[in-house]
Order: structure tokens, then sequence, then C-alpha cells
């Protein structure tokens, strides 16, 4: 809450460089913040008395967004690439896919390796396992299995994420 918003009687009041001013009415610390041309913020409502500090809220808000953008910029967010095979899959498609699903676990992405069944291949889940096996395998240097090959209808998944970097 902020300058007039505030409904208590008496505040704790903190001056605007943390210095305690004491316990004060609410229309004297709402005097001395318009004395120093500063705001009176409510900074902890549930406190008996209420604790109210002297600051440029407008200020506080601009500095506080700005540590909030800063903070965001060193998020990475992960998200989930996806590489689709089949199980006959030939061998320089198959380098292509292994490529690009490195660069992806590169860019600290989680990789989901998607093999489809068509037709009657369905009946023989053992080719897409030995593929998902042999992918894991190639990319075992660079990504750990997190949710191994199982199959999901007509089509095989695997999750694939980055190794941690030590």
């Amino acid at each position: 809450m902020l300058n007039e918003a505030i409904r208590a009687r008496e505040v704790r009041l903190v001056g605007e460089d943390g210095e305690q001013l004491g316990i004060v009415p609410l229309n004297k610390a709402l005097e001395m913040a318009r004395e120093r041309t500063l705001d009176l913020v409510n900074v902890a409502p549930q406190a008996r008395p209420p604790v109210c500090k002297i600051m440029d809220y407008g200020r506080f808000k601009y500095e506080q967004s700005k540590r909030d953008k800063e903070s965001r910029k060193k998020q990475h967010v992960i998200t989930v690439k996806e590489v689709q095979l089949r199980p006959q899959t030939e061998e320089h498609d198959y380098q292509v896919k292994l490529r690009n699903a490195m660069r992806f676990l590169a860019e600290r992405n989680k990789v989901k390796v998607n093999i489809r069944f068509r037709g009657r291949q369905v009946t023989h889940p053992e080719l897409g396992k030995t593929v998902c096996e042999r992918f894991a395998a190639d990319l075992a240097d660079v990504a750990v299995v997190e949710k191994p090959g199982r199959l999901e209808g007509r089509n095989m998944i695997m999750i694939l994420s980055p190794k941690q970097s030590s």
C-alpha cells in the first residue's frame, strides 16, 4: 500500500536510508514523507504496528523491473526439439538426424526421438528399439537418456537431455 491507502493509526517508520524513526502516527509519517517529496510505502502490513518506509516508489519499481529483466536474461528456457526417424532409415539420413540432435543438445535443449511405424512395421517394435538404442549410444558422450524408447500407438518415443557440464 502507498501513502493515503494505508489504514493504520500508527506505523513503525523507517527512513529512506534505512534508519529506524520509531513508532509514529500515520499523519505525521505522511507529513515527513511529503517534506522529503517521497512516498510512504507499507512494507510489512502484517506486523503490529505495520512497518512503513519512506522511499521514492517510482524509482523503486523501476529498479525492481530492471533487476527482474536482468535475471530473465540469465535464464535459459529448455525446449524439446524433435527428431523423426523410421525403423528402416538409411545411413546418410540417420547421420543427418544425429548431427541435428547433437546441435540441439549443444544448445542445451532436450531431444525427443520419434520413430514412426507405418503399416505392418508396428508388429516389429524391436526394430525401433534397436534404432533408439543406437541413437542413444551414438549420443552417449553428450546426452543422457531421460525416458527410454517406449511404444505409444504407432510411434516409439525416447527423450534425451544434455549431460550436465562440470
